[in-house]
């Protein structure tokens, strides 16, 4: 009985491990795998987890790199639209507004002032 043993066990460990040998299952019932199955379960498990959180932070980067453009896009739009006020606001500005429109309006001759209570 015990040649029997000692003998598949020889089989077992002289057997080559080739392809056809892995695809056909037989890999799976080595006594290394059938000792280990809950730390490559494990194993496998956590580099699901890896998989997924390397996909997740990706899409985040993307997602901060198109809003970073969005927020570059819209500072220049309102320095130029400040720009534009800016321009638009000054005195000389004001008054070609105001003949081109042709509105009635001159400008003061005396400077403005303030009215207090006493």
């Amino acid at each position: 009985m015990d040649e029997q043993l000692s003998s598949n066990k020889e089989k077992k460990k002289e057997r080559k491990i080739t392809l056809l040998y892995i695809l056909g299952g037989g890999i799976l019932k080595e006594d290394f795998i059938l000792r280990h199955t809950k730390m490559i379960i494990l194993l496998v498990v956590l580099a699901f987890f890896f998989i997924a959180n390397r996909y997740t932070c990706m899409q985040k980067l993307r997602e901060i790199d198109r809003l970073q453009q969005e927020l570059r896009d819209a500072r220049f739009e309102a320095l130029s639209i400040s720009s534009e006020l800016t321009g638009n606001s000054r005195e000389s500005q004001i008054e070609l507004l105001i003949e081109e429109q042709g509105i009635d309006l001159e400008t003061a001759k005396t400077p403005a002032y303030e009215l207090r209570d006493k």
